[in-house]
């Protein structure tokens, strides 16, 4: 960004993260009373979730390349005011199938604006600036992340879920409002509209190690984040523990440390680079696991703190690792980043299952860790010359 024009603050970053991953998560809370409204069982109503993150994964390839091509903050724009449509669906969705059609479309909108965004601060701001940029955002998906399951919750409660579908259509309204007041226009950016160009593109980002690394970092930080915590409420719900959902739904109360440990990464990140940011995470991450393996409760959730704030910092290294790699067609980078990201999201709801069903707590611990281990042994291999 030239001298003399105005940066978007972080606090904004951090509220466009939040706004829009409110959306991602919500529906969680809201999973037993849709499998009493849609008379669906435990796997059926999965897919309200399912949908968006599978939805998501395909999407942001194709939004990365959208995003080059009409520019970043028109790209954010876009997809905040269409995000109103498919919650309001939702809202009134009279079966299960239609509810997942909603939450299908929202997961193809998604990433316009986290794809769009990322590229947006990577682009726009000067080096200085960038990585605490990024690491507010994160911060604010973190927070979004929290604040989505928390909220339905107690929107429902009081109103009935379809109320928490109306309060996602304001989500994304404000977010518009946000986005379009405090993100300053384009100065850096060039639009990409060349089909020949993309193609050049996807072959350098394909031919890109530190690109890949990053990639390949992104997949496995969330595969050990979703592997956790979907196997992690199974085992407190069992004997000798034996929580509620209430009481194992608080167990996410433990992002909140992210938002308070994740700011911290941005001086880090400017400071020594994204390859010690990585491995202070996984050192974090991989200790806080290991402690799970104790018995005692509070042992178990100061682990799972611990672990999932280093997967909030290794978030943020990647993505910083992401923009230091390309300087050209950002947007299609970081969807392809995405695309790797929420790819070991869906990749762990079925590995770390089937491991916690064959081998219990025990055998899903060292999966989770060694993905942890194997994204630090990519980072330092592949950023080298980040």
């Amino acid at each position: 960004m030239t001298a003399g024009t105005r940066e978007p603050s972080g606090w904004l970053l951090g509220a466009l993260g939040t706004l829009v991953f409110l959306n991602v998560y919500a529906p969680q809370s809201l999973l037993p009373v849709l499998a009493r409204e849609f008379g669906a069982g435990a796997a059926q109503v999965g897919g309200v979730i399912g949908a968006t993150m599978l939805a998501m994964a395909l999407a942001s390839p194709l939004v990365g390349v959208l995003a080059d091509a009409l520019g970043r903050r028109r790209t954010v724009l876009w997809a905040f005011a269409l995000l109103t449509v498919p919650a309001l669906i939702a809202a009134h969705a009279p079966t299960l199938a239609a509810l997942n059609a909603a939450r299908f479309a929202q997961g193809l909108l998604i990433p316009g604006v986290m794809v769009a965004l990322t590229s947006y601060i990577g682009e726009e701001l000067p080096p200085a600036s960038r990585a605490r940029a990024l690491t507010m955002y994160v911060t604010g998906t973190v927070l979004g992340g929290f604040l989505g399951r928390f909220l339905a919750g107690l929107i429902d409660a009081r109103f009935g879920w379809h109320a928490a579908f109306w309060g996602l259509a304001g989500c994304a309204v404000a977010g518009f409002l946000l986005a379009r007041r405090g993100l300053p226009p384009e100065r850096a950016f060039r639009a990409s509209r060349d089909p020949r160009a993309v193609l050049g593109s996807f072959r350098t980002h394909l031919h890109t190690p530190a690109l890949l690394a990053a990639c390949a970092v992104g997949f496995l930080i969330l595969f050990t984040l979703v592997g956790t915590f979907n196997t992690l409420t199974l085992r407190l719900a069992a004997p000798p523990y034996g929580l509620d959902s209430a009481q194992t739904g608080a167990i996410f109360a433990v992002y909140l440390l992210g938002v308070v440990i994740t700011p911290v990464a941005g001086p880090l990140l400017a400071s020594r680079g994204p390859r010690f940011a990585l491995l202070s995470a996984v050192g974090a991450s991989t200790v806080g696991l290991l402690f799970t393996l104790a018995h005692p409760l509070p042992l178990i959730v100061a682990g799972v703190a611990a672990g999932a704030c280093g997967v909030f910092l290794a978030q943020s290294a990647a993505l910083a690792a992401v923009q230091r790699s390309v300087t050209q067609a950002r947007s299609l980078a970081s969807g392809l980043y995405h695309q790797s990201y929420y790819g070991g999201a869906a990749v762990a709801s079925v590995v770390a299952g089937h491991v916690f069903e064959v081998g219990g707590w025990n055998g899903v611990v060292p999966v989770v860790v060694g993905s942890m281990v194997l994204a630090a042994l990519v980072g330092v291999l592949g950023w080298k010359r980040t």
